[in-house]
C-alpha cells in the first residue's frame, strides 16, 4: 500500500508541473488558468499532507542510544 501512496504521490507531483508549465505558457484562457490553478492547489495541499505524514513516520523512528526517540527531521542543504 505504501508503494501505491508513493506513485499516487508522483503522480501528483508531475501533474502539477505539467499544470505550472502550461500556465506559464500563455496560451490558456481566463477559464483554463482557473480551473488549472484550483487543481493546482488541491494538489500542493495532497503532496504537502503526504510530505507532513512521511515527517511524522521518520521522527518517531529515529533511534538514539538504543532507544526510539522522536526527533524534528531536518533536511540536509544541497550542495
Amino acid at each position: 500500500m505504501s508503494e501505491k501512496k508513493a506513485a499516487s504521490f508522483e503522480d501528483s507531483l508531475k501533474r502539477l508541473e505539467q499544470l505550472v508549465n502550461e500556465m506559464e505558457g500563455g496560451e490558456l484562457s481566463l477559464d483554463q488558468m482557473i480551473t488549472h490553478f484550483e487543481e493546482g492547489t488541491s494538489l500542493v495541499e495532497k503532496c504537502g499532507k503526504r510530505l507532513n505524514e512521511v515527517e511524522q513516520r521518520i521522527e518517531k523512528l529515529v533511534k538514539k542510544d538504543g532507544k526510539i526517540t522522536s526527533e524534528p527531521f531536518e533536511p540536509q542543504p544541497e550542495s
